[in-house]
């Protein structure tokens, strides 16, 4: 259906808008906010019927060319227009332009949906499921919603309104429709969410998504989540109070694993290995009472993402709610494994895993060398010679390398590829979507800043080369695109629709420790072999 123009009476005032019956009203609500100034959560829209709400049927409301809608709601202060005047595409230079097109866009904060537009931004640091996502078809609502949001974030270099989503979004998970019940009247709005729980929420929406194969096709009898972002977890309870009881041990598939804040805990590792190595107390068939085991968990199969989820927040009985543990705890933007899995899955990964670190200080040794024959060579001045020393009729000879110059990067790559694939398990390459290697790189964070678990604001960070280093679907990545420096290890950092790059110096300033913004939830990618 063709959008309609209507009015809008606000304040004595009568505004133009247009109104798409194909969109939802939360669209609708967003245009009314560019003209009066009224934010969507305190914002109402009067129609037949009652008050215009998020999930309202346009078809029931049957609105039509010319209508006017009642709008209440105290204004703040309306949009501000750009600090620098708007520049087009095809008034900039090259150099312009590619910087405009190679920042990825923002989403909107559609009130309290940063927790949403965080958790969003951070899963695009998993290329595997836009291609996933792209290829599979039919999808489910969710899976569908987030196919489309991706494609428009990937389309437009302005901010995007993530309406469309959020209100899948809540209708999939009614407990993100929650209001906030400490204002009243028309104040009220929708309450703030937390980022972790959406980041559970969307993935187990996702468990249904089609896996891929090693070119990037919809596989059936297969599902993306299983393949790159579930592990197993093997664990074994054993009694401390009766020594003849035989442990018990089971096996369970897990999307992230958590990292415990206690008064010593000062890094990531410690923190996980506390949540792995537990004293639970429950009774025991053969004391026939309670008793205290000791609780061993080892992950069996590594995922190639890995989601690490930092328990800062924590049930207070003295004030009746969960309360954030402020605590600084430092985490590793490479992440080795080897130190949280059973001994059978080390034991495959160890040989690769040695080669790759080997390797990887040899390819920043090459880095370095190039980079430093680059510039003597645009320092040095150019031969110059008479036009009596030229002969025209002799071919010039071909040049020849100068001894000890380096190979070109490719040959190097696929002779290193070459011998890591070949010290790879024979079973790890058969399970499409595990780590082979045991070894991460970090590659996206949601952060929350405040002090209160229902309060506060949530943001993320990408890394830079997850958008410009190449994307990698067989474990072999693609070289960087032109342009791109390899040593750029800077982030991007998403502010809901401001975005701004963020200096790897400055990723210590996240670990927490105050009210400012902590490290919440971390995603780590496997490293791959090319």
């Amino acid at each position: 259906m063709a959008p309609l123009a209507v009015h809008i009476k606000h304040a004595g005032k009568v505004h133009d808008v247009e109104l798409d019956p194909d969109l939802p009203p939360t669209a609708f609500k967003e245009a009314v906010y560019q003209v009066t100034g009224v934010p969507i959560d305190r914002m109402k829209v009067m129609v037949k019927g009652g008050v215009l709400k998020d999930d309202t049927d346009w078809k029931k409301v049957a609105p039509k060319a010319g209508q006017t809608f009642m709008v209440i709601g105290a204004a703040g202060e309306l949009p501000k227009p750009p600090e620098k005047p708007v520049v087009f595409l095809e008034d900039m230079n090259e150099s312009e332009m590619a910087q405009v097109l190679a920042m990825p866009v923002g989403l909107r904060n559609l009130g309290n949906t940063c927790y949403m537009n965080a958790t969003v931004q951070a899963m695009r640091a998993i290329p595997e499921l836009r291609i996933a996502l792209g290829t599979s078809f039919p999808l489910d609502v969710l899976p569908k919603a987030l196919r489309d949001l991706y494609n428009s974030m990937s389309q437009t270099t302005e901010s995007v309104v993530p309406a469309s989503f959020l209100n899948v979004l809540r209708q999939v998970v009614p407990q993100f429709s929650e209001l906030d019940r400490s204002k009243a009247g028309m104040m009220s709005g929708y309450a703030q969410q937390d980022a972790e729980e959406c980041w559970s929420q969307i993935t187990n929406a996702l468990k249904e998504v089609p896996g891929i194969d090693d070119s990037g096709c919809s596989v059936s009898g297969k599902k993306f989540v299983d393949q790159f972002m579930t592990g197993e977890m093997r664990r074994e309870l054993k009694c401390d109070e009766d020594e003849n009881e035989p442990p018990t041990v089971s096996t369970e598939r897990v999307l992230k694993i958590e990292c415990n804040i206690s008064n010593t805990t000062n890094y990531m590792l410690t923190g996980i290995m506390d949540a792995l190595n537990q004293k639970v107390e429950k009774n025991s068939s053969f004391l026939m009472r309670e008793a205290i085991y000791s609780q061993t968990s080892r992950m069996s199969r590594l995922p190639s993402y890995l989601t690490v989820h930092v328990v800062r927040f924590a049930w207070r009985r003295d004030i009746g709610k969960k309360a954030k543990i402020m605590r600084k705890v430092k985490f590793a933007t490479e992440f080795d494994a080897l130190d949280i899995v059973t001994p059978e899955l080390a034991q495959k990964l160890t040989p690769v895993s040695r080669r790759l670190k080997e390797i990887e200080k040899e390819r920043t040794e090459r880095r370095k060398v190039r980079k430093r024959t680059k510039v003597a060579q645009s320092s040095a001045p150019a031969p110059s010679a008479s036009r009596s020393d030229m002969n025209v009729d002799e071919p010039q000879a071909a040049p020849t390398a100068a001894p000890g110059e380096l190979e070109e990067e490719d040959v190097c790559r696929s002779r290193e590829l070459a011998e890591l694939e070949g010290l790879v398990d024979p079973s790890l390459k058969e399970d499409f979507g595990c780590s082979v290697t045991g070894l991460y790189d970090l590659v996206a964070i949601v952060t929350h800043k405040g002090a209160q678990a229902d309060a506060g604001h949530y943001m993320g960070f990408v890394k830079k080369s997850v958008f410009h280093g190449g994307n990698t679907v067989n474990g072999s990545a693609s070289r960087p695109e032109k342009g791109f420096d390899e040593d750029d290890e800077d982030w991007y950092k998403f502010d809901d629709d401001k975005v701004s790059i963020f200096p790897k110096e400055k990723l210590g300033t996240i670990d927490g420790g105050g009210e400012d913004s902590s490290a919440y939830v971390l995603l780590y990618k496997s490293k791959t072999l090319g």
